[in-house]
């Protein structure tokens, strides 16, 4: 059949596209840089812009879309609506200001260029908006999504993307093809379907889904079970764009956050992932595909401005955000550097802006040149913020940077002497730290939690447990935990860089005291063990086991 591959555009677009990204996700993987990189080359090399195989676009943007949805399903069934209300005095001042002073940004350098007003402030919100994508991937790969950072950045997103919901919402009215009274009917209208489907969602889906998942579960079959999960994720995603004009994103999210509260949320995250891993995978190569390299030549001075503004604009501002809201170096450093990128809702943004008439068509080449560019720069950044933290506060009097007078920073002052002298400095509450806390309470050892939520350190003083709000890496938080008259140091997280500042901590102030440390794998535990501390690895033991050796240490 000489034509196979023109009579199956489907079959050959995949088979090329997925190939393709399979070979240069390898190749940046051995390089040092993400595999996203690899794939948006993959989708360079496949789309129309160099010569040879051309797949088909809309194939693989109608694949995209599915990866999206499908990953924004899974983020809601890990999102939890406690975590965001925990964390709301952070993450919703936090990124609502962030996406301010963005769009701020962008809006001045627009007009600079000499662009209109409404075109300029259309750029600056299409910067505004990080890749839920990206970073959600991001956080996977290092097993943070669980942690008090990892939750804070969920909720940071998911308040993200309900902002760029709600502008493409209100775009309409900043058209000048729209007259201004059928605006701002249109407008009412979009809110009003928009408020519609939420409602129905989390009134109707919370019973109907998992009552459906019940009735499949119950056959047995687990075909028909990951069926069942992909079509509630991405019919109801495809259903709220058709029937409510709600974007699929949006969609999806809710549909995953009411499947969470039945019992089948764990057992649907795991159905859900391959077919995620693989459809996300797609998303990076149509990003590639609508990329024309020539913009690099015709307006380099451009594409490196906007870059700027999102790489570095976005650190600043989203550390300063986080800053404001009295969180941690090491925590406002990671979050500036987690969102200093652009992705999928900002492509949508500047589509229908584009499509409105309020953007120039030349604006999609210079979003996705600062979206390709902040991406393949994010893990570089991540990966920095532990040597950059060390270096500032080295540097910088801690005070110019991190609050203070924060109440939670420091022990209260009627803190009992029993949790002041011979007590365990237990750092991190999340996961194990939470399992610990309650095995020594129950053996009566007196104890002092360092973790970085406050939502954790609040809920813990409420309960009359002494705890401080703080990255137990800075010398201060641990000296707030009073490590100098420490029994032991119980370490639940792993970070070689902050690992080797709280060894240190602990032995230039009490030298006598022993230091357990939870380990990740073999190497961890080796070096660790090279230092001194008594490891527990994840595979050998549970929280009792390393219970039972504090007991053990304290004669309990």
């Amino acid at each position: 059949m000489p034509h196979a591959a023109v009579d199956l555009p489907l079959l050959s677009t995949l088979v090329v596209g997925l190939g393709l990204a399979l070979l240069l996700g390898y190749v940046a993987q051995r390089l040092r840089f993400p595999p996203l990189v690899g794939y948006i080359l993959a989708g360079i090399l496949a789309g129309p812009a160099t010569p040879g195989f051309v797949a088909d676009p809309g194939v693989v943007h109608q694949f995209a879309e599915i990866g999206v949805m499908l990953l924004l399903f899974g983020v809601g069934l890990h999102f939890s609506p406690k975590d965001l209300l925990a964390a709301r005095y952070v993450v919703v001042p936090g990124a609502l200001a962030q996406m301010a002073l963005t769009t701020a940004t962008g809006f001045a350098l627009a007009l600079w260029w000499g662009w209109p007003a409404g075109a300029a402030l259309a750029l600056g919100l299409c910067l505004s908006v990080a890749s839920t994508v990206v970073l959600l991937k991001a956080l996977e790969s290092r097993g943070e999504t669980g942690s008090p950072l990892g939750r804070i950045t969920m909720g940071w997103l998911v308040v993200e993307d309900f902002a760029a919901i709600f502008v493409l919402v209100l775009l309409p009215a900043f058209s000048n093809r729209a007259a201004s009274g059928g605006a701002v009917v249109g407008v009412l209208r979009a809110l009003g379907l928009t408020a519609g489907f939420v409602v129905l969602m989390l009134a109707g889906g919370r019973k109907l889904f998992p009552a459906v998942l019940w009735r499949v579960a119950r056959t047995g079959s687990r075909e028909l079970f990951t069926l069942c999960v992909v079509v509630v994720a991405v019919g109801i995603a495809y259903g709220a764009g058709r029937i409510f004009g709600v974007s699929f994103a949006l969609g999806a999210f809710l549909s995953g956050m009411v499947l969470r509260e039945s019992d089948f949320s764990h057992r649907a995250a795991e159905r859900v992932l391959p077919l995620q891993d693989a459809f996300s995978v797609l998303f990076f190569v149509s990003l590639g595909m609508v990329f024309h390299p020539s913009v690099l030549l015709h307006r380099p001075l451009q594409v490196l401005e906007l870059s700027v503004v999102v790489v570095a604009g976005k650190l600043i501002w989203g550390t300063a955000a986080m800053l404001a809201r009295a969180q941690p170096l090491s925590s406002a450093l990671a979050m500036g550097a987690g969102i200093a990128q652009i992705g999928e809702f900002s492509f949508i943004l500047a589509g229908s802006a584009i499509a409105l008439g309020i953007l120039p068509p030349e604006a999609m080449d210079l979003v996705l040149s600062s979206a390709i560019v902040s991406i393949c720069l994010h893990a570089q950044l991540s990966r920095a913020v532990p040597s950059a933290v060390a270096w500032l506060r080295k540097h910088v009097r801690p005070g110019l940077l991190e609050r203070a007078g924060d109440p939670l920073s420091t022990l209260p002052q009627s803190t009992p002497l029993q949790y002041l002298t011979g007590q365990v400095v237990l750092v991190g509450y999340a996961g194990l730290g939470a399992k610990l806390a309650e095995s020594l309470l129950r053996r009566a050892i007196p104890f002092v939690v360092v973790d970085e939520s406050s939502s954790s350190v609040e809920a813990l003083r409420k309960r009359g447990i002494p705890a401080v709000r703080g990255d137990a890496s800075d010398p201060g938080v641990l000296v707030q935990a009073h490590i100098m008259r420490a029994g032991m140091l119980l370490v639940t997280t792993s970070d070689p860089v902050r690992d080797a500042s709280m060894i240190l901590t602990a032995r230039t102030l009490n030298p006598p005291v022993e230091i357990v440390f939870h380990a990740e794998g073999d190497e961890d535990a080796q070096r660790l063990r090279g230092e001194g501390c008594a490891v527990f690895l994840t595979q050998d033991v549970q929280a009792e086991a390393m219970g039972a050796h504090v007991a053990a240490r304290f004669g309990k």
